[in-house]
């Protein structure tokens, strides 16, 4: 798979879906900075031709953002969205829409396991 500035909603599709699958199908939103992309809930591609203010907002400024945006179909839903980056250069963004209102968030932040202090133990995973 090679996905780059301006790959297309179906192109991203396998990996958008595979994110989908590894936050509990949380819905997921992803495009590329040339091209729109996908928006998937439930397992199911909802839209190939998809970008939304955050999705643009994080293109632009390659930056992560945290935020609940005021329009579209996400409106009022905590979103974060992260841009993926190639050799310095953002090629899309991908973002997650914490449907649980937050409740996610916290669990992730809550559960997170310790440092590990050894080097070696690190190799165990």
């Amino acid at each position: 798979m090679n996905i780059n500035h301006s790959s297309t909603g179906k192109e991203i599709e396998p990996i958008a879906l595979a994110i989908h699958e590894l936050v509990n199908k949380l819905p997921i939103t992803m495009r590329t900075k040339n091209s729109t992309g996908v928006r998937i809930e439930e397992g199911e591609v909802l839209d190939y031709d998809y970008t939304g203010p955050i999705l643009e907002k994080v293109l632009e400024e390659g930056k992560k953002c945290k935020t609940t945006p005021e329009e579209g179909p996400y409106k009022g839903t905590p979103v974060l969205v992260v841009p993926l980056t190639e050799n310095g250069k953002v090629i899309c963004a991908i973002g997650v829409v914490d449907t649980t209102k937050g409740i996610y968030s916290d669990i992730m932040h809550i559960t997170k396991r310790p440092e590990l202090k050894s080097e070696s133990s690190r190799r165990d995973f």
